[in-house]
Parts: structure tokens; sequence; C-alpha cells
């Protein structure tokens, strides 16, 4: 049991939200975290779409790789509204309140996007086999259908697990304090205001970690060895160098993902700070969001031509089409 009587006040159903403590702590530095992240979000927004607009409005990216991309930009964009514009008032206020309702509309989509990214980066991982270790029969294996399938069956996942695991969390008693020492509504720090015994919630959340969030992690490290094996099979340096980086953006995104994970879990686990935790969990909200449109246009070619010609054409129309 992880829910023990001890005063009168733990009987009364709390039903009228709760207090995120968050960055309360830093007295006057709210004000300069503020506008960090106001800065971070920003950043976040514009370049997710960014790489959206790019991709719609350039057919030379229309292939699965992008298409894919174009999701992944799209959850990024929910996921980081999910939490960030709320955590940027209350970095402002006295109070930082959030009824049980936002609390458990701001969980269903925070766990629903972290869910259905891994999904859609085992799909991008299985792009990445097709089109390197069967070059032949890429465009059969990812068809328009399979690659709609593939995302489909990402955001299945994400929503039918994860609607079906908040619903239950929020179907507990939460009594006692309502102060959650964290930033937003995550789902370790709401299972510590329920009063009841939440064994089962915290099987079904190791179920969840280990089937959908490990399982499309060795699918990807599957993927990757099978490729790496390949390319190297590959005669010629420059073919195996072309190879790789066809890869680089996909790893580089998938290693920033899960490593953050990693580092939040670990830092979960090994530290007692309530602090510790939120500045940890800070950097999977932000960090990982803003980063990987940079990572997806700096690093790749077809990517930068796109946006000098999405550019060139809106600033200079007749120069560009000149040329």
């Amino acid at each position: 049991m992880t829910y023990s009587k001890g005063d009168a006040g733990k009987n009364q159903t709390n039903s009228d939200g709760f207090i995120l403590v968050g960055f309360s702590y830093l007295g006057d530095l709210q004000i300069l975290l503020f506008l960090v992240l106001l800065a971070m979000y920003i950043v976040t927004m514009l370049g997710n779409l960014l790489v959206i607009l790019l991709i719609k409005l350039n057919p030379s990216l229309h292939n699965p790789m992008y298409f894919f991309l174009v999701n992944l930009s799209f959850l990024e964009i929910c996921f980081t509204t999910s939490v960030v514009p709320q955590l940027l008032v209350h970095l402002l206020v006295e109070e930082k309140t959030i009824s049980l309702a936002g609390c458990a509309a701001q969980m269903y989509v925070d766990t629903i996007m972290c869910l259905t990214e891994c999904c859609l980066l085992a799909a991008m991982a299985y792009d990445r086999y097709a089109a390197i270790c069967h070059p032949l029969h890429y465009t059969t294996i990812m068809s328009g259908r399979a690659c709609a399938q593939l995302a489909g069956a990402s955001w299945f996942f994400g929503i039918s697990v994860e609607v079906a695991q908040t619903t239950w969390i929020f179907s507990l008693p939460f009594c006692g304090s309502n102060r959650i020492h964290h930033f937003f509504c995550d789902i370790p720090p709401v299972l510590k205001m329920a009063c009841a015994d939440t064994s089962k919630n915290d099987i079904m959340v190791l179920t969840v970690t280990v089937v959908f969030i490990m399982g499309p992690f060795l699918l990807i490290i599957l993927s990757y060895i099978v490729i790496i094996c390949t390319v190297l099979k590959l005669p010629s340096a420059e073919g195996r160098r072309k190879a790789f980086s066809t890869c680089s953006s996909h790893l580089m995104v998938v290693t920033l993902f899960y490593g953050l994970a990693l580092i939040t879990y670990l830092g979960v686990k090994s530290s007692s700070r309530p602090e510790s935790d939120q500045m940890i969990s800070l950097m999977n909200v932000i960090v990982s969001p803003m980063l990987n449109p940079i990572i997806y246009t700096l690093r790749n070619k077809e990517v930068k031509g796109a946006l000098r010609k999405t550019v060139g054409n809106t600033l200079f129309p007749q120069n560009w089409r000149n040329q």
C-alpha cells in the first residue's frame, strides 16, 4: 500500500485541483528563468513550424523520411505547448494553481506525445533500414500506404495506451496536501497525491515503460545493427559515408530523446531533491523539442536546399526564377 491514513484531513477528497510548487524556491530568479524559457519556447515553435512548412511547400521533400518528420515536429509542438505556457504563467504569479481537469488534460497530452514519439522514432528507424538495406525495393516497402499505417499505428498506441493509463490515474481519490513539487502534472508526483493503493498503477507504468518505450528503443537498436553491418559491406568509402549521413540526423534525435529520458529516470531514482528532478525534467520538456528541428535543418542538405529555395522565392521571386 502506498497510502496510510495519518489524519482526518486525508479522508477528504481534494477536487479543487493542485498547487504546482515548481520553481518557487528560485524567488526573484523566476523572472530570469521566464525570459530564458520564453525565448526557448519561441525558438521551438518557430523551428518546428518551419520544418512543417518547408516540407509542405517543397515537393522534393515529399518522401517517407520527411513525412515522419512532419509528424515528429507536430507532436513536439503539442508536447511543449502542453507544459511550457502554463509554466511561464506560474513563473510570474504567486498562486501556481491548476484545476483537476487541467492537470488531467496536461497529463493526457504529455504522455500521449511522449509514447507516440517513441513509436514514431522506431518507424523512422525502419524507414532508414529499408532505404539502406533494401534500396531496390524501398519505394514498395515504404509506400504511401505503409507510411500512413506506421504513423497511424504510432498515434494509435500513444493515444489508446495513455488515455487508458491517465484515466485510471485520475479515477483515484486525491486528498490531503494538494501541493505538487513539480512544474507540471507528471505521473509520479500526481500518483503521490492519491490516497489509495497505487501499486497496480505503478505496475501499469512499468509495463508501459518496458513495452512501449523500451520496446521501440530495442527495435531502433536492432535496425541500426543491421544498417551498420550492411553499410560496412559497401565497397567504396564514399558510399559508406553517404549511407551513414542519411542516418545521422535521426541518430542524433534518438540519442537526444532517449539520453534525456535516461538522465531523467536516473535523476529521479538517485536524487531525493525535487529541485534536481525538476531541472532534469525541464531539459526533456524544452531542450529536445527545440533542438530536433535544428538538427534536421543544419545537418540535412535537402532541408537546407529547400530552405534556401523557399527564402529565395519569398524575398526575391523574380531573381530566383531566372536562375
